[in-house]
């Protein structure tokens, strides 16, 4: 995947690596973390929250329209929107190249801030769901210690 210049321009990329395709070297590093920290017993699960390019328009109008929201909008998100198509294309790579059994991504539409955050909510309440956690089993040695604290403090 090749990135336009005046994006790589701003990062103060090596040249070494302008020609190179730098995002390859990038998933590889990011796959090989996220292995580690989940053979470390991180759950990790990664969400896109994708607003679809109309809804985005209608919310830059509304930042443009009221004055309570104008602090929201930049004239650069407007200039960004002429990339749409090289977003979503790089979008759609970097998901691909990262999503692993044990990272996986979630793409989440978000035209309905409702909706999205139910569907967020759900993937995070079945993660937790999925490890199974309880609350440690207190051994006759612990009841002992609390009926003999709880008699100390009740003599107080």
């Amino acid at each position: 995947m090749r990135v336009h210049p005046e994006i790589l321009e701003k990062q103060k990329v090596p040249p070494a690596l302008l020609e190179k395709n730098v995002f390859e070297g990038r998933y590889k590093d990011i796959r090989a973390h996220e292995r580690y920290l989940s053979r470390n017993g991180i759950l990790i699960r990664k969400f896109f929250i994708h607003v679809s390019r109309k809804e985005q328009k209608k919310r830059f109008l509304e930042r443009i329209e009221d004055p309570e929201k104008n602090w929201k909008f930049s004239a650069s998100d407007a200039a960004e929107r002429g990339y749409w198509k090289d977003y979503m294309r790089a979008y759609e790579d970097m998901i691909r190249s990262t999503a692993t059994p044990e990272a996986p991504w979630f793409v989440v539409p978000a035209d309905n801030k409702w909706y999205t955050r139910i569907v967020v909510a759900s993937a995070v309440v079945d993660a937790l769901a999925s490890l199974d956690l309880h609350y440690p089993k207190v051994g006759k040695g612990q009841l002992a210690e609390l009926a003999k604290a709880r008699k100390a403090l009740l003599a107080e």
